[in-house]
């Protein structure tokens, strides 16, 4: 396997994916933590004054994501991205834990963006660095692109698993927040940044 370990952790990713954006579009008004291109958009709705929508979410969210990128990705330029894959997914976990712990006390929303929001930044950032074919974390529309553009593969198979667990992520948040509170979703969201942090051998890819 070409990169080690870090496709079946980029897949996790995927899910921790789908999960934010959920919390973050169900229950902190209709903004995206995850989705940048989402965000885009949605700023320039509320700018004209579509309803439900929060132009200063939106910014923040951008503004965080942005942060977190330029964290993850020119930080220590010299090493190599794999060395810095557990330390930047531990301070996700953080800013994800620090995120459920004010959802919990149902704090204003706008701080729980910007934590959200700049954890999948740094996600990004390094996942950028890292150049796993298909294997984003986040964006879908070129990877569905590949999918029904391109011949079927073994570049088709790992297009079908990120997005299908990028739906379960969504479907699980989704759930979690509707149906009891977001900061169960947000509990998962961080489970699963720790369980990545932790696995064995993570920090270093198998030579080509």
């Amino acid at each position: 396997m070409p990169h080690g370990l870090f496709p079946p952790l980029l897949v996790a990713l995927t899910f921790v994916s789908g999960l934010v954006d959920a919390v973050s579009y169900l229950s902190l008004g209709h903004v995206f933590v995850a989705n940048m291109t989402g965000n885009v958009v949605f700023l320039a709705f509320a700018l004209v004054g579509g309803r439900g929508l929060s132009s200063w979410a939106s910014l923040l969210a951008l503004a965080a994501f942005a942060a977190g990128a330029v964290a993850a990705g020119r930080v220590h330029r010299d090493r190599p991205a794999a060395r810095l894959f557990v330390p930047l997914v531990l301070a996700q976990a953080a800013l994800v834990t620090g995120a459920l712990v004010l959802s919990a006390a149902v704090v204003w929303r706008l701080p729980v963006v910007g934590l959200l929001a700049l954890g999948m930044g740094m996600q990004n950032g390094v996942v950028h660095r890292l150049a796993v074919p298909d294997l984003t974390t986040t964006v879908v529309t070129r990877t569905l692109t590949g999918l029904f553009a391109d011949l079927w593969g073994p570049a088709s198979v790992r297009r079908v698993v990120s997005v299908g667990v990028l739906f379960a992520g969504g479907l699980v948040g989704g759930l979690l927040t509707v149906h009891r509170r977001p900061w169960w979703a947000l509990a998962v969201a961080a489970a699963v940044l720790l369980w990545v942090a932790t696995t064995p051998g993570p920090t270093r890819p198998a030579a080509p």
